[in-house]
């Protein structure tokens, strides 16, 4: 079936999502002004990278309300490291949510700096075992009961999907694994049928 996936491109990791859809033959459009938003697309990828950033641009290019209006009307979306803080309800000592429409809490820089980056190979729900990059990683600290789990690694919460998102707190575009794309792919396949 044709997609098309929006990528939020104002800053961070966006062409390392596209490449990966880019070989699984879906096209991409390269979200960084209010008309992209405008435009048809099946799906969203919030990709890693500076979370407050992110948020500042979101609403200095005045894409924020539409973005998160689609959010809310079902558009799939995918958030990794830094887009799973623009999904999340609360941030953990701080005021400044983005998105905030997943029912969770995440800890910014929960691994420390830099020099707290890991990969590790771990099981993923409805994956398998995935090899996943934490890069000055959150972790979820706290989900309500309605947010599925889909992966803990030294029982921290580094995955989760609630209805139409799905959030991640490490890199799976930095992997030649696509299986987390093929999956979300999925998921705006299933939107695009409705």
């Amino acid at each position: 079936m044709y997609m098309k996936i929006g990528i939020l491109s104002v800053q961070g990791a966006f062409i390392e999502h596209k490449n990966i859809l880019k070989k699984l033959g879906v096209e991409c459009i390269e979200i960084r002004q209010k008309f992209h938003v405008n435009m048809d697309f099946d799906g969203l990828i919030l990709p890693g990278g500076e979370s407050t950033v992110m948020r500042k641009l979101l609403y200095d290019l005045d894409m924020f309300n539409d973005l998160k209006e689609k959010i809310l009307i079902g558009l799939p979306v995918m958030g990794t490291c830094a887009g799973a803080i623009l999904l999340s309800e609360k941030i953990e000592g701080e005021g400044n949510v983005c998105f905030g429409t997943i029912p969770m809490t995440i800890k910014r820089n929960a691994y420390g700096r830099q020099l707290g980056s890991f990969s590790i190979d771990h099981e993923i729900k409805n994956i398998g075992v995935f090899p996943m990059r934490f890069i000055r990683a959150p972790y979820i600290s706290h989900v309500t009961p309605r947010v599925e789990i889909l992966s803990k690694v030294d029982n921290k919460i580094v995955g989760v999907e609630y209805n139409n998102q799905i959030a991640l707190s490490f890199h799976p575009e930095l992997t030649e694994d696509d299986r987390i794309h093929k999956y979300f792919l999925d998921k705006c396949c299933k939107f695009k049928l409705k």
